[in-house]
């Protein structure tokens, strides 16, 4: 797969710019601030639909503008695939697919593999477990439209239940929350089945990707939940049920759902020690860059075809041995590159000028 064009109308610095890449290399250049980052990020954006930068729609509209848009092709073998989508302010953003919408945005993320690698990737290790849950559900949903849509109904059951709990406290009806907590429980045990078939398709590509990106030893997954669940089955809907039940009044208290898969922790483990505290801040930029070399390799063996590939200002970070692990992935499929300096890439391919709003 690869895109064919991309067009951005009113999209961060670009009133209005069309970009037709080559089908293998492209190295973006120009100056800090010029708008690199920003071809990248609506380019993910037409596979993820969010920023891999993790800021709000309304940040990617220009300023002064109510509205902005953006338009690509992708191409396969089997044929195109034209994606759309209008993001508002204010308003709900629109998401068209061939003209039409989706049945659900998960069967999106599921058609356009795409994987980003970016600077702040070190946070993923560094940082609290929130970024390392979203790393293993955004993965799910771009294997399994099911996974995506599952997060969905799990994050609005978990939304509504600590609403309940918030407004009544001690005095929400009971009823009421049997209802939401069957919700959390279904959608919840599902999440987190999801999880478990993402580790297990990382099992084999993770510590081969650590070796790859130049580092020696051991890299795995160690992954802990405060509701009961393990990794070997033990998950299921009755589990979580129990565990809401069992921490209702606490949860009254508290006016907030504290059990469940979005509490869980996973950790990555470096020649088994906490990479998270323990290993060298070379260690922790080598175990992020693996997550993302990880990610590409299932995908594209889940797809049988390699990911559009997003290196933002990646090789500005590296060292030579890193560098070359990067490369090696180089060659497989259409690759994205920004650099403020071209000689830093050391890649061939087509190069385009990114500068005054154009990309030529």
């Amino acid at each position: 797969m690869f895109l064919s064009w991309l067009e951005l109308t009113e999209i961060r610095c670009y009133e209005t710019v069309r970009f037709e890449p080559d089908e293998g290399i492209n190295v973006l250049v120009g100056a800090n601030g010029a708008g690199k980052t920003s071809i990248l990020e609506a380019v993910a954006y037409l596979g993820l639909l969010k920023s891999f930068r993790g800021t709000p729609d309304v940040a990617m509209i220009s300023t002064g503008s109510e509205k902005a848009v953006i338009r690509g092709e992708f191409t396969t073998s089997a044929g195109s695939t034209r994606a759309e989508v209008e993001l508002a302010n204010p308003g709900r953003r629109r998401v068209l697919v061939n003209g039409k919408r989706p049945q659900r945005n998960s069967d999106v993320m599921s058609q356009v593999p795409i994987v980003a690698f970016q600077p702040d990737d070190l946070d993923l290790v560094k940082r609290g477990p929130g970024l390392r849950r979203a790393y293993l559900d955004d993965l799910g949903a771009q294997l399994w439209p099911q996974a995506g849509a599952d997060q969905l109904d799990y994050e609005r059951a978990v939304r509504q239940r600590n609403s309940l709990l918030k407004q009544e406290g001690r005095g929400a009806d009971p009823i009421t929350l049997d209802v939401w907590d069957e919700r959390v429980a279904v959608a919840g045990s599902a999440v987190f089945g999801h999880r478990v078939r993402v580790l297990d398709a990382l099992d084999a590509s993770l510590g081969e990707a650590y070796r790859l990106v130049g580092e020696k030893g051991s890299l795995t997954w160690s992954y802990e939940t405060n509701w009961g669940a393990s990794l070997d089955g033990g998950g299921g809907v009755d589990r979580l049920r129990e565990e809401l039940f069992e921490r209702r009044r606490r949860d009254m208290d508290q006016r907030v759902t504290s059990g469940g898969p979005h509490r869980d922790d996973p950790a990555l483990v470096v020649d088994g020690r906490p990479a998270r505290t323990m290993a060298s801040q070379g260690e922790q930029r080598t175990v992020a860059l693996a997550l993302r070399v990880a990610a590409y390799r299932v995908l594209g063996n889940h797809r049988s075809t390699a990911p559009i590939l997003l290196l933002d200002d990646v090789f500005s970070e590296l060292d030579p041995a890193h560098a070359r692990g990067v490369m090696s992935l180089l060659g497989g499929g259409q690759v994205f590159v920004t650099t403020a300096r071209e000689d830093e890439v050391p890649a061939t391919g087509r190069r385009w000028n990114v500068g005054g709003r154009t990309v030529t």
